[in-house]
């Protein structure tokens, strides 16, 4: 063959290599976002519950990225419940070991020869994809299909080495760096960090030592590189953080510590080590050495975790708060691909908007108490922190890419959407309405009857409450919550319709400041009602998915019973 020819050939190669690589990415992808569609809530579910202990993190950790095939996203999600849940960090960092090991023993069980098994995995996918009627039976088909075409692939991917490995232009340039550990591990973490994965690096790299191109210290290497990179993208992520808490960056951080340790370990220990596995080579031994690496650091690090914690907690300190409390905190742009870890900080950013409905509440309270004409403007600037915040909610919503949603995901958005604009609503009302009565009472310059004070004080403080089980709700789904809400919203109008009756008493009196409070109060009752109302409204599909609401109220004791026998 002629040099030109040579170079032709050598050339296609590469692009018959690049897209073999790229069919791995996009299997990869079909899994991961088939799995999250699914299964998404579900994982991030078990995640929130397996992070109180250590030892639950990381077998959680372990699952979620066996399911996810990618430590990434796992990344994401615990650091999304290491900001927002109140999760201590040495278990959001354990969970960061599970998730390590369970890339490990992915690729570990695809280093063996199952490419056979390819285009049934690929047929069944069609199957269930094609015949289900519902998303989650597509999105487990469009799972097959994923791992069907991953270890197609795989397998061309070691055919086109075979060449490679006869290449004499080829195997000279590869060994000019098989004795530099430290330029191997560099190419190895590139290619994972553009991958955004070390799955996809791993399997690669497996592919070039069954190839014969690898030697075992330059395996070696390339495992330490693409474990390393494969870190760089949840800390890249995490330093674009905008709100005061940062520990997602930790998390993040935390775990890069851990396996750059770890590197250094093997490359100071790799004078002992080559001896022993010298003759060792292909791709079971570049899995094992990844799976070794990663169960190593797992448990060198076990002990220290608390103190790896303490170490990044003062490393990396919260930031002071924004001064414009309107701005948003949670609503990450860099997750939107990731539906689960998205939903979960638009959720955080409506519970903001909850607390400051509920602040808007504690100065209407103070308004009618005590006539203060400074609380209603205080909670117009309130009102519209609510408006800003509401907008940017429902911003980042719709950015949210629709494909990516799941049955479970799409009821989720569509579940913090209607609280969002409920919350906003029921902020309109206070801030136009409720506090409008106060202020028109208090240029009156008389302070109200003790009777009616106290009733619009109670009702204020039973609302705050409401707001509070509806919170309970849209955070931990709680049913029991959900028909206290219901019953609450009942009470309200038995409350509207006493202070009726207590109007159409004081309307004979001769006294007009009588009749005027009674008036006030009716208003004042109408207005909660409707505040009420809105904060009920979370309620309702919870209690319709348990059959437990009719069309028009809440389903009675005796069927309820019965429905929470049966459920």
């Amino acid at each position: 063959m002629t040099q030109r020819g040579e170079a032709l050939s050598q050339a296609l190669l590469l692009v018959e290599l690049a897209g073999e690589a790229a069919l791995l990415l996009w299997g990869l992808h079909m899994v991961q976002s088939g799995v999250q569609r699914a299964f998404g809530m579900r994982l991030r579910h078990v995640l929130g519950v397996a992070l109180g202990s250590r030892v639950r993190a990381v077998a959680a950790g372990l699952f979620a990225t066996a399911a996810l095939q990618s430590s990434t996203a796992t990344a994401l999600m615990v650091g999304s419940f290491a900001a927002g849940a109140g999760v201590a960090l040495a278990p959001a960092l354990a969970a960061m070991l599970g998730a390590n090991i369970g890339t490990a023993l992915i690729v570990f069980a695809l280093s063996f020869e199952v490419s056979a098994l390819a285009p049934a995995l690929v047929l069944a996918g069609v199957i269930a994809f094609r015949r289900s009627s519902g998303s989650r039976g597509k999105d487990v088909g469009r799972v097959f299909i994923g791992v069907g075409l991953m270890l197609i692939s795989l397998h061309l991917l070691s055919a086109s080495m075979a060449p490679v490995e006869a290449s004499p232009t080829l195997r000279a340039l590869i060994g000019v760096f098989a004795d530099m550990p430290l330029p191997n591990l560099v190419v190895a973490g590139l290619l994972a960090w553009a991958a955004h994965s070390s799955v996809a690096a791993m399997l690669f790299i497996a592919s070039l030592a069954a190839s014969g191109l690898l030697g075992a210290e330059a395996c070696i290497a390339m495992v330490l590189g693409a474990n390393i990179g494969s870190a760089v993208n949840p800390l890249l992520g995490a330093l674009g953080e905008a709100g005061p808490e940062r520990a997602r960056l930790r998390v993040a951080l935390g775990n890069i510590a851990n396996r750059l340790v770890g590197a250094v370990l093997v490359l100071g220990a790799m004078p002992l080590l080559l001896p022993l596995v010298e003759s060792q080579a292909g791709a079971l031994f570049a899995a094992q050495a990844h799976l070794a690496f990663n169960l190593g650091t797992a448990i060198l690090a076990w002990p220290l975790l608390g103190l790896l914690a303490r170490g990044m907690e003062r490393l990396v300190p919260d930031r002071p708060p924004a001064e414009d409390p309107a701005a948003a905190r949670y609503l990450d742009p860099d997750v939107l691909e990731t539906p689960p870890v998205a939903l979960a900080n638009a959720a955080r950013e409506v519970l903001r908007i909850a607390d400051t409905v509920e602040a808007m509440l504690a100065a209407s309270t103070a308004a009618f108490q005590e006539g203060d004409r400074e609380r209603p403007k205080v909670a117009k600037r309130l009102d519209d922190q609510v408006d800003r915040l509401h907008r940017q909610v429902q911003g980042y919503l719709a950015r949210i890419p629709q494909e990516t949603l799941g049955e479970d995901d799409a009821r989720r958005l569509a579940e913090i959407r209607a609280f969002a604009v409920s919350l906003e609503h029921a902020g309109d009302v206070l801030e136009r309405d409720l506090l409008g009565l106060a202020q028109k009472w208090a240029r009156r310059g008389l302070p109200l009857p003790a009777d009616i004070a106290a009733e619009i004080t109670g009702l204020h403080l039973r609302l705050q409450a409401q707001l509070r089980l509806a919170v309970a709700v849209f955070i931990r789904e709680d049913a029991e919550a959900a028909r206290r809400l219901v019953r609450e919203k009942e009470a309200l109008r038995e409350a509207e319709r006493l202070a009726l009756h207590r109007m159409a008493e004081a309307a004979d009196r001769s006294a007009a400041e009588g009749g005027a409070a009674a008036g006030l109060l009716l208003d004042a009752v109408r207005d909660l009602r409707r505040i009420g109302a809105h904060f009920a409204m979370v309620a309702h599909p919870l209690l319709e998915r348990r059959g437990e609401l009719l069309p028009s109220r809440l389903a009675t004791e005796p069927n309820l019973a019965e429905s929470l026998a049966g459920g």
